[in-house]
């Protein structure tokens, strides 16, 4: 990997999720520091969310135009100074603001994502998606039990300042290392016949893709993956704080032992796809998560609660680079910029119904609940995978 094109985006993809993975665990603990009622930490989570439903078809197809470099950087910027703020705050409203900053500028993923495709091949993809697996996992295994250590030690605002270093030093990798011109790998004609250039507005965009049925099918199987898992992460340091009685430093031991069974997945992940290819991964993975989280309401003990994170990890771990790259293979090489943007959309929609939906469940109580809706959210995922491509459509290559 030392000589690879994606070593510089994989170092500052992990860097990035590194500083994310530090406020994750950190927001509902920080917010109810303020007087945050459950639901408030559900909008929250929310706020970023709405703002980056705004913005990510937008850097997607910006992206596609001027460059992923210079639109990742601008991202990178934002998130900079959303964790700037975050760190200073000394009211509720200063979180909200943090958060809508970031929000506004969140194409990180999305342009990496799109920087993968540029320089792979179709038949190596899921491999390569693997890699912002790993920095995930990496990223969760490290940041939250670093964030929970810092909070519990220093202060709610240490993670915050810890994470605009690590942001920080992104931009860094990011204007040293990342080519300004990737070289593109060569790649089949595109999937699923003619189409119109990458739309820059996000309702032409939408429209564009969910007018063509496989990657319609897609997308929807994206956005059932981002609302299971928005649905169990909006919630889980609140589960964990009424269930558990966690802390904050608990909490982020609990992340910290999803990302290392995130992250040991995604190490045979390029074996996995080859063997059972993308769907019956996705397939898989759905039905993981479904278990995982559905059975949260039943866990009353330590180990219980870990053999269902645990399996609800796995599932997550195969779930996204699959549906990543079975969407990157069904549009054509100038939209994928422009489709993982609509993906982003639709994950930012994710994130704005799952974290309320949960919060409002844990803040009346119904932890059951929580975790059957989040399993549910998992299952729409199979069904959606087990329908039959319409006859006649193009598969992916």
């Amino acid at each position: 990997m030392l000589r690879s094109p994606l070593l510089p985006i994989f170092l500052t993809v992990f860097v990035d999720v590194l500083g994310l993975t530090l406020i994750i665990p950190l927001l509902p603990f920080y917010a109810e520091h303020f007087g945050a009622t459950p639901l408030e930490v559900g909008f929250l989570f929310a706020s970023y969310a709405v703002c980056q439903l705004i913005s990510g078809p937008l850097l997607g197809g910006i992206s596609d135009r001027v460059g992923r470099k210079p639109t990742l950087l601008a991202s990178q910027a934002g998130t900079f100074a959303g964790f700037l703020v975050l760190g200073s705050a000394n009211a509720l409203w200063m979180l909200f603001l943090g958060r809508i900053i970031d929000g506004l500028t969140a194409g990180n993923l999305t342009i990496a994502q799109a920087y993968i495709s540029d320089v792979t091949r179709p038949e190596n993809r899921t491999k390569a998606f693997g890699l912002i697996g790993i920095a995930f996992g990496s990223g969760f295994l490290l940041g939250p039990a670093i964030s929970g250590f810092l909070a519990h030690r220093f202060g709610y605002s240490a993670p915050a300042f810890g994470a605009a270093a690590l942001s920080l030093t992104s931009i860094v990798l990011t204007a040293a290392l990342l080519p300004a011109k990737p070289a593109l790998a060569a790649g089949p004609a595109p999937a699923g016949g003619p189409a119109p250039r990458a739309a820059v507005g996000r309702v032409d965009a939408i429209r564009t893709f969910f007018d063509r049925p496989l990657p319609r099918r897609r997308l929807l199987e994206f956005f059932a993956y981002t609302l299971s898992f928005s649905t169990l992460i909006g919630g889980l340091a609140l589960y964990l704080e009424r269930r558990f009685e966690f802390n904050v430093e608990k909490v982020g031991y609990l992340y910290g032992f999803s990302g290392l069974i995130g992250g040991l997945i995604q190490g045979g992940l390029g074996r996995m796809a080859k063997r059972f290819g993308e769907e019956r991964l996705a397939l898989g993975g759905f039905a993981a998560m479904a278990v995982g989280y559905g059975l949260l309401g039943a866990a009353y003990d330590l180990p219980t609660l870990l053999v269902l994170v645990g399996i609800a990890a796995f599932g997550a771990a195969i779930t996204r680079p699959a549906l990543t790259t079975l969407l990157t293979k069904s549009v054509g090489r100038d939209e994928q910029g422009a489709a993982l943007g609509v993906s982003q959309s639709l994950a930012s929609l994710s994130q704005i119904v799952g974290p309320i939906t949960a919060t409002f469940l844990i803040g009346r109580q119904q932890l059951a609940a929580y975790g059957l809706t989040a399993g549910a959210f998992a299952a729409v995922g199979v069904l959606i995978g087990l329908q039959k491509i319409p006859a006649g459509q193009p598969v992916e290559s």
